[in-house]
């Protein structure tokens, strides 16, 4: 994809209700240009994926869409294999909808949890905002070594354009004794805003970052993409009056990741991990 291919692709994700963040564009595209692919039928775009490369051994796929008026006709499944093609000799991950889920098996996929988007408005919280404060150019390091604590791979081009000043993204970190223990981004999306990542080495620390990261938000609504193995952070979710809207597995071909799913209170996002 081109730059521009990447925002119809984008849009696309709106009509499926995928609901983007409104800069993601040029944020995900820093990663790995080279990882996102169009379909083309003739000068008609008919579909895409993307399979974004961290390093040499892991990619994360997402963003497979046929466009509707394509539908049934092969074209998912080349557009499919070109992606898979793309990262040969890598793990790859993704995160599957329940409908799509056996297709992925059937393509080598291995199932490893279940995690869910919990949405609404909240109730309010509860804790103080103690050792918050916003993340800034010079914690870039502290924040890549605590990332990778939490992703599969090395993601350095990702974070310097996630973490760069925009007017629709703000990223928190709770610091303890100048130590970085847990960090948060709320970006503003299509409908209301999302809150991913959301790092944390206890519970305690998630939430005094989540009370913080709403204060932009307001009164909209709230989304966020919950593992479900972390018992804390559903409920927590539960108890701060958010609700799951849909379902997801998080699923890798090849040897899956093993990652601290007790400090994951919240995946960056679908699309890239």
């Amino acid at each position: 994809m081109t730059r521009a291919d990447l925002d119809v692709a984008l849009g696309w994700a709106r009509a499926e209700g995928w609901n983007p963040g409104l800069d993601d564009a040029g944020v995900f595209y820093a990663q790995d240009p080279g990882g996102f692919l169009m379909g083309w039928l003739g000068t008609v775009r008919v579909g895409c994926i993307s399979v974004v490369k961290y390093g040499s051994d892991f990619a994360f796929l997402g963003l497979y869409i046929v466009h509707p008026a394509h539908r049934g006709k092969g074209y998912g499944k080349a557009i499919w294999d070109a992606g898979i093609a793309s990262a040969a000799g890598r793990t790859i991950g993704l995160d599957g909808v329940v409908a799509q889920q056996d297709n992925y098996r059937k393509s080598g996929f291995a199932f490893t949890h279940k995690s869910a988007r919990w949405g609404g408005s909240l109730r309010g919280l509860v804790t103080t905002r103690s050792f918050v404060r916003p993340i800034d150019g010079d914690d870039l390091d502290a924040v890549l070594s605590y990332d990778c604590r939490h992703v599969a791979a090395d993601r350095t081009d990702f974070l310097k354009a996630w973490l760069a000043p925009s007017p629709s993204r703000q990223t928190e970190g709770y610091f303890e004794d100048g130590t970085l223990r847990g960090y948060g981004t709320i970006r503003r999306c299509i409908d209301g805003w999302k809150i991913g990542p959301l790092f944390a080495d206890t519970p305690a620390i998630a939430e005094t970052l989540l009370a913080t990261l709403v204060t932009p938000a307001g009164t909209d609504m709230i989304f966020i993409d919950i593992p479900e193995p972390n018992h804390a952070a559903v409920e927590m979710a539960r108890r701060l009056g958010l609700k799951p809207a849909f379902e997801t597995a998080r699923m890798y071909k090849g040897t899956a990741a093993d990652l601290p799913l007790d400090e994951i209170f919240g995946i960056t996002t679908l699309e890239l991990g």
